[in-house]
């Protein structure tokens, strides 16, 4: 898959087959895509907790908020939820200023779901103190993100945005449909 195809794919699924099992060396392999990418002054601050046990992932669900604009919608149901997580946490004995550092980190391992036939969503309402005690997170880390990552059970579709209006929505057959602005727009010429 070439890298256009590739960014095209990676698409935020909040639907999976939850029956799909993850092998931990695939999670292992999207958090070494991580370890691979770019760090503010090299610092590598970022830490990753691997979740793909079914127990544990029902211990997670309940400290995430799905799907924002859809209000009607409490995320996904029994069978449809993922089937593993990776939770991005920031050492804060390296440092406490991670900057850009998550945002790399995550769309990589989402590409890396991606080209593996995965699908997932970066979800940064959490959550945080409940998700720590569950967890028995120390301290010492922060909670920065929490990649929900499964075989998608949705189709997404991007399309121009219209009136301005960037919420993402559900059509009856269940299609969720992403607006994005055009690159005429994005790009100024001042």
């Amino acid at each position: 898959m070439d890298l256009k195809t590739l960014v095209y794919n990676t698409r935020s699924y909040r639907r999976f087959d939850e029956s799909f099992r993850i092998d931990t060396k695939i999670l292992e392999g999207l958090v070494d895509l991580a370890r691979m990418s770019a760090s503010a002054a090299n610092r590598q601050p970022l830490k990753y907790l691997i979740y793909n046990a079914p127990d544990d992932c029902e211990r997670i669900f309940p400290s995430l908020a799905w799907a924002a604009y859809l209000k009607d919608w409490q995320g996904p149901a029994i069978g449809e939820r993922p089937s593993a997580y990776i939770i991005i946490l920031g050492d804060k004995s390296i440092t406490d200023s991670f900057n850009a550092d998550p945002g790399i980190s995550a769309q990589t391992i989402m590409l890396g779901a991606t080209e593996a036939g995965l699908g997932g969503c970066m979800i940064a309402s959490v959550k945080r103190d409940a998700l720590r005690s569950e967890l028995k997170i120390p301290e010492k880390y922060d909670i920065i993100l929490v990649l929900a990552v499964g075989k998608p059970a949705e189709t997404v579709v991007v399309e121009d945005i219209r009136n301005n209006d960037v919420k993402y929505w559900r059509d009856v057959n269940g299609v969720h449909h992403v607006p994005k602005r055009t690159l005429d727009e994005l790009i100024l010429k001042l």
